[in-house]
């Protein structure tokens, strides 16, 4: 059996059981009534319609593995990325017809970073088998590569240096690497690939600043004036706030939420939550919508945000119609339309979520 075809055609037929009440379009105020079979996802100011069988491909001739990250670029192409090396990068137009596809040698392809330079676009890729932070251009031609660490002096080995994702400060180049499954570093590098500093390491207990699994880290734009980095501590249920040059801030508790990445639209940040404390691993995860405030304000997939006392409470996955299996990121497009890429989802490609309020 077609496992790509059969997850997408389930969604297709299967009842929107949760969440098919009306909808009011929170920008017209328009009642949007969901039509027999859609699925409908989220809460309050977030709401999408699953659409079925987005970017599905001959998995023959361009399969995937885990679809771990996805950017889009300034001609507004999606650039996917897969730890299958017989196309480590897939390349889809939002309608999801295939316009390319490049790379066989990223076998621990995981991490994908957009990085804009005076007019011209590059990508920098995580590979946890290759330990390396790889810059390449949009046709897949490498620029530099960034080895491990040794500068820091707390890396014994180039295999303790396990990459899961960096950002880039707009302002001045500068990278940022998280060292999410290795020694649990944030390192940053200016833009040409040389060391700054590093913060963080491993802590199994909670500490304001250290980690365990710091799997996503984000340059925060939305201050202009002063910028700052958020970091994911994902066995800690939380994301963490830093100035750029590593001092603490501010931690936000997710309860229950292993997050993969923040990501930043508009005023809003997204995440892929992979799975929650209380999940089972199949069929487990969902999305969380914070806002300026850093509030849960949506969960697409999970249980309804609820605060008491200004805590929020511990969300878990709520999910009927088996929408996500292990969402480990999203991006969102000028459309406010989500994409989300999933790890050990059986090899399925990425679920579209088209926003209705």
């Amino acid at each position: 059996m077609n496992e790509h075809l059969n997850r997408r055609n389930f969604l297709k037929t299967s009842g929107a059981a949760a969440g098919v009440s009306l909808l009011s379009n929170s920008v017209s105020g328009k009642i949007i009534a969901p039509k027999a079979g859609e699925v409908i996802v989220g809460h309050n100011s977030h709401k999408y319609k699953v659409v079925p069988n987005w970017g599905i491909l001959d998995a023959g001739k361009n399969p995937v593995n885990d679809c771990h990250e996805m950017v889009e670029d300034a001609k507004g192409r999606l650039f996917l990325l897969t730890n299958e090396t017989k196309n480590n990068v897939l390349i889809y137009d939002k309608s999801g017809k295939l316009l390319d596809s490049w790379g066989t040698t990223y076998p621990g392809a995981h991490g994908l970073t957009l990085v804009n330079e005076g007019g011209e676009q590059f990508l920098l890729i995580c590979d946890n088998n290759r330990h390396q932070v790889i810059k390449t251009d949009l046709k897949g031609k490498e620029i530099f590569k960034i080895e491990y660490p040794k500068e820091t002096g707390v890396y014994e080995s180039p295999n303790r240096f396990v990459p899961t994702e960096t950002a880039v400060n707009p302002a001045n180049g500068d990278i940022y690497v998280a060292d999410g499954y290795g020694s649990q570093y944030i390192t940053q590098y200016d833009s040409k690939g040389k060391y700054i500093r590093h913060f963080g390491g491993y802590s199994e207990a909670y500490a304001d600043d250290k980690f365990d699994c710091c799997h996503g880290v984000l340059v925060d734009t939305r201050d202009k004036k002063n910028p700052t980095l958020l970091v994911t501590d994902r066995r800690h249920n939380c994301l963490k706030r830093f100035t750029l040059d590593g001092k603490f801030l501010a931690v936000y508790h997710l309860p229950g939420s292993y997050i993969c990445r923040p990501v930043l639209h508009g005023d809003y940040i997204y995440g892929a939550v992979f799975r929650s404390t209380d999940d089972s691993w199949n069929w487990s995860g969902y999305i969380q919508v914070l806002d300026k405030d850093m509030k849960v304000v949506s969960t697409p997939g999970g249980s309804e945000p609820i605060y008491k006392d200004g805590k929020l409470q511990r969300q878990y996955k709520e999910d009927p119609n088996k929408v996500f299996m292990h969402p480990h990121d999203v991006y969102v497009d000028s459309d406010e339309n989500v994409y989300v890429p999933q790890w050990a989802s059986k090899k399925t490609y990425p679920v579209k979520l088209e926003r209705i309020a």
